[in-house]
C-alpha cells in the first residue's frame, strides 16, 4: 500500500518500521522535549499530514515501552483516509511519576487497517437469536 508523507515541520520524522516487513505499526517521534505530570495530558503535534486510499484508516496506538516504563497511554487517535492535517498524538500519564519525552523519542506507533463502510438501516427490531443478547459488562461473569 502507498501511503504519501507530507512534512509540515522542517524537523517531522517520518513514521517508521521498526522491523520492516515484520511490524504492524509505524513509529512516531515527539518533536519536542516535554514533561507529563501524573494524571496529564499532552498533545504532541508530530509535523506531518498523510495521504492514503479510502477503505482504510489510520489509527494511534500504544508502544510497548511508553506504557510499561513510564505510565504513558494513547486516547484516541483515529485518522480518516480523507483527513490531510498534521496527525497528532495524545498522551496521558497514568503512573504516579512525572515522565520526560525526549525530542527523537518514540512515543507511539500509527497502524493502517482496512475499514468497512457501515450502511445503516434502521428497523424495528433486531435478531435476538445472539447467545449474548443485550449482556451488557460482566455477562460472561467474573474476569
Amino acid at each position: 500500500m502507498r501511503v504519501k508523507f507530507k512534512k509540515l515541520n522542517p524537523e517531522a520524522k517520518l513514521p517508521v518500521y521498526g522491523h520492516p516487513g515484520e511490524d504492524a505499526g509505524l513509529d512516531l517521534f515527539s518533536l519536542e522535549d516535554a514533561e507529563i505530570k501524573s494524571g496529564e495530558r499532552k498533545l504532541f503535534a508530530l509535523g506531518f499530514a498523510l495521504e492514503f486510499e479510502p477503505g482504510f484508516a489510520a489509527i494511534v496506538k500504544d508502544k510497548g515501552g511508553p506504557p510499561m516504563k513510564y505510565g504513558l497511554h494513547t486516547m484516541g487517535g483515529v485518522f480518516d483516509s480523507g483527513f490531510r492535517g498534521e496527525y497528532n498524538v495524545l498522551l496521558i500519564n497514568l503512573s504516579q511519576e512525572t515522565a520526560i519525552i525526549k525530542k527523537g523519542q518514540k512515543i507511539a506507533q500509527l497502524i493502517i487497517y482496512p475499514v468497512a463502510i457501515a450502511q445503516l438501516e434502521e428497523v424495528v427490531e433486531l435478531d435476538d437469536t445472539s447467545s449474548r443478547g443485550t449482556g451488557q459488562h460482566g455477562s460472561t461473569g467474573e474476569f
